[in-house]
């Protein structure tokens, strides 16, 4: 089962495709560019349709998503959990 997809290898966040994503879940991943698969262990519930974090990012980092800079981390993130407008915030305000 394919729980998130990507479009880049160098994206640092990922789309949930599933409903019932919760903390602990072993999701699998497609990298669309590449056309294989990776790894992530949920470490918080993730809606359908949110982003999850696929590797540990510091304050001030850049999110990637569909290859494009789409923004900053305003608090830290840890690789599995809920990356959303709690933690990611546009560059241009």
């Amino acid at each position: 089962m394919i729980h998130f997809v990507l479009h880049d290898a160098k994206d640092t966040v990922a789309v949930v495709v599933v409903e019932g994503v919760t903390s602990g879940t072993e999701m699998t991943g497609w990298i669309m560019d590449e056309d294989r698969m990776i790894k992530v262990k949920a470490q918080q519930d993730i809606p359908i349709g949110h982003k999850v974090a696929l590797k540990d990012m510091a304050v001030g980092d850049t999110v990637w998503k569909y290859g494009i800079d789409m923004g900053k981390v305003v608090a830290g993130i840890k690789a599995g959990q809920h990356a959303h407008v709690h933690n990611i915030k546009t560059k241009r305000w």
